[in-house]
């Protein structure tokens, strides 16, 4: 699998509401110590700060304190995961996930792993693989720009139920179309099975360097799916005079958007850093995640 470094200091995200997964980071952090690693827990929501020493975290009720990290190990579902993977990709550290969710899609080890995992954390027995992630700019009307990031994938989607968005987009300059939709997803390959898969997007393997930018019931003759290089730039324009969008970062809504915002999304400068422990190929991953029916419905059948 790979040979790395014992990780001197490892920061703990754990799910913020769930006791159990609390209990169980103690038990894990009681370990790592024991054979003299730094360990930091973290509980409820986090921030940091862009350096290449530390991470700056903030627990609930208290003050920013500066902890240095050689890795971020995640206890909890895909939304612990993708919250860690911020602190990871700016702190330039590999991320391990183990899954205390249902589908853990991007989690490496599961609940009953952990004595494994502690174990070969240890020894150094695990490889680290590169993922791509995002980056967006989205300018207002009003000429404020935001700037933020996401591993699986950014959307911009209408913030009224019943109402159609209006968007336009383009790719690398050029127009592609205009949409009457509910939205659209740009998602990296890692993303491609999570949001713009359940909008009717493609399965993308995570090694494949592209992105993939799905429209979401879109009222157009052109409204398919799309693969693009990953060194593509995507960019969307709200068109809808009184609708709302809401621009939306692996699940969160970081500012609305009327008619004039554009939004630009390309490969983000920082990747993601996976702790990888198991030789499974994404294709049996796949399978097992989703459950996917491989027999097909014809099977035993005449």
């Amino acid at each position: 699998m790979g040979s790395q470094q014992k990780p001197g200091r490892v920061l703990v995200v754990t799910h913020p509401l769930r006791e159990d997964v609390a209990e169980l980071a103690e038990k894990l952090a009681a370990a790592l110590r024991s054979a003299d690693v730094a360990v930091r827990i973290i509980t409820g929501e986090v921030r940091s700060l862009l350096h290449p020493d530390a991470l700056l975290v903030v627990e609930p009720g208290g003050e920013e304190t500066a902890a240095t990290a050689d890795l971020v190990l995640a206890l909890g579902g895909d939304g612990t995961v993708l919250r860690s993977a911020k602190l990871a990709a700016e702190a330039d550290v590999p991320l391990l996930g183990v899954n205390f969710g249902k589908v853990g899609f991007l989690a490496e080890a599961e609940t009953g792993e952990l004595e494994t995992v502690v174990s070969r954390l240890l020894d150094g027995d695990y490889g680290v693989e590169e993922r791509t992630a995002l980056a967006v700019e989205a300018t207002g009307t009003d000429g404020e720009l935001h700037r933020s990031w996401a591993f699986n994938d950014i959307a911009v989607e209408k913030a009224e139920p019943a109402r159609m968005l209006e968007l336009f987009i383009e790719i690398d300059g050029t127009r592609i179309s205009r949409y009457g939709c509910d939205g659209v997803a740009v998602a990296s390959p890692t993303g491609s099975t999570a949001h713009a898969m359940s909008a009717g997007g493609p399965v993308v393997w995570p090694d494949v360097d592209a992105l993939v930018v799905v429209p979401m019931n879109a009222h157009a003759l052109f409204a398919k799916p799309m693969v693009v290089h990953s060194s593509s730039e995507i960019r969307i324009g709200v068109e809808s005079v009184g609708t709302e969008g809401a621009l939306i970062a692996d699940g969160k809504e970081l500012t609305r958007l009327t008619a004039g915002s554009t939004v630009t999304i390309r490969r983000s400068a920082r990747p993601v850093r996976l702790v990888r422990m198991s030789g499974q190929p994404f294709a049996s991953r796949l399978v097992s995640k989703l459950s996917l029916p491989v027999d097909g419905w014809r099977h035993g059948r005449i």
